[in-house]
């Protein structure tokens, strides 16, 4: 088979060719892939999918990915929303529930506090600095 791209030739079977990487005309699609990289113990482990991972090691991680800190994020295309409303009528209660508010919710940081405007926040480090110079000047003024 030749390249467009570069003109040499390279292998039917080859998805791209060697030289220059240019995919086959008739190898494009759609490719899914899930991998799951665990750290633990001083070791980087990879596995394909949640089923793949030891149990000992799958209990750890269930816990650490269903606690106060965790998130979801997902970026899906019109089929994968299809695939992810399929997946989520599968999963327990509870959890369908967080994952539909991590996907609908507005706000950038799902755990922020709602309270803490950036009118607050400017308020807060303006008490803040006054007490510490107030604090500063008692010291050098008691003296």
């Amino acid at each position: 088979m030749t390249c467009k791209r570069c003109r040499k030739s390279f292998a039917a079977e080859e998805a791209r060719c060697p030289h220059c990487g240019e995919p086959k005309p008739d190898s494009t699609g759609l490719f899914q892939t899930s991998t799951v990289l665990i750290s633990a113990g001083g070791a980087d482990l990879v596995y394909r999918s949640v089923e793949e991972v030891p149990a000992r090691l799958r209990t750890q991680l269930l816990k650490s990915t269903n606690g106060a800190n965790s998130a979801t994020i997902l970026i899906a295309d019109q089929r994968g929303r299809k695939e992810i409303a399929k997946a989520m009528r599968k999963l327990p209660g509870p959890a369908q529930r967080r994952l539909i508010h991590s996907i609908l919710s507005s706000e950038a940081s799902p755990g922020a506090a709602r309270w803490l405007t950036p009118v607050r926040k400017w308020a807060i480090v303006a008490v803040l600095a006054a007490a510490t110079l107030a604090l500063v000047a008692f010291v050098f003024l008691h003296r």
